[in-house]
């Protein structure tokens, strides 16, 4: 597994939502026509502060599936847990611990958002699950094996 480029798309808070979700679109397509990955992985949403914020998720995840689609990858759809699982070994971590173990497992720092580190997360999670019809647990009991942690984070 190797970093080879992250980013965060900043498209405001200000204007009109359609413009915003253009301008994403217009992003993912551009970084996606630049790397044309086979796989994408997106992070299932089951929760929001407030059902606006969850519209406006549900909105922008719809973009990126349309955007993932149109460039021809498979698309992969994680809930959560199952992203933390693959990356930190528990399905509970909280979020600064998923954003410090995807530095460490790709050697990078990273000083953007967090979004950035769960993106990240999701492709870790995405590639660890490539060929596993069925998500399971083994893909990050096998992690830890290689980083010669317990579960618990323990060596």
């Amino acid at each position: 597994m190797r970093h080879v480029d992250h980013g965060v798309l900043a498209v405001g808070e200000d204007g009109p939502v359609e413009v915003r979700l253009a301008a994403l679109h217009a992003g993912l397509l551009q970084a996606l026509d630049r790397h044309r990955p086979q796989i994408v992985a997106i992070e299932e949403v089951f929760h929001a502060r407030n059902s606006r914020s969850a519209l406006v998720l549900g909105q922008a995840r719809g973009v990126a599936l349309l955007a993932a689609v149109q460039a021809g990858a498979q698309v992969r759809s994680f809930a959560p847990s199952m992203i933390k699982q693959a990356v930190t070994g528990t399905g509970r971590a909280e979020k600064d611990q998923v954003g410090r173990m995807v530095c460490v497992l790709l050697g990078i720092a990273v000083r953007e958002r967090m979004d950035a580190t769960d993106a990240l997360a999701a492709a870790i999670c995405g590639l660890l699950r490539a060929r596993v019809p069925v998500p399971s647990s083994e893909a990050a009991r096998d992690l830890r094996a290689a980083l010669g942690r317990s579960p618990r984070g323990r060596r």
